[in-house]
């Protein structure tokens, strides 16, 4: 007769599950606290010429756009165009933060995808 050996959860596996469990509250805890840092920052974005700035949330959420008495005697379509060069200058930057701040959260988690 054969002895059953049921699900395989010794008393080490127990105690790898509930480690588990309580990295993954601390991964939620830090994940909020660093949705919260993320819009109260304000990443700052710029044109070649300095003339525009875009200014962003860390979260990508806009905040305002600023013009420089320069950037108004060039004109509607080249002041479009700057705008469009803060605008992005400031997006790469915010993705970038996010991005190096999930990984700073994420660090060591072991997680596939991340």
């Amino acid at each position: 007769m054969t002895q059953g050996k049921g699900f395989g959860f010794g008393l080490g596996k127990m105690k790898e599950l509930t480690e588990a469990f309580k990295k993954a509250q601390q991964v939620q805890q830090d994940a909020k606290k660093l949705q919260d840092e993320l819009e109260q920052m304000e990443i700052f974005g710029h044109n070649e010429a300095g003339t525009v700035t875009v200014v962003l949330s860390g979260n990508q959420e806009p905040r305002r756009v600023e013009i420089t008495p320069a950037g108004l005697e060039v004109g509607a379509e080249e002041l479009s165009k700057m705008v469009f060069e803060a605008m992005m200058d400031a997006y790469d930057k915010s993705t970038q933060t996010m991005r190096e701040r999930m990984e700073e959260l994420t660090s060591g988690l072991n997680l596939p995808g991340l």
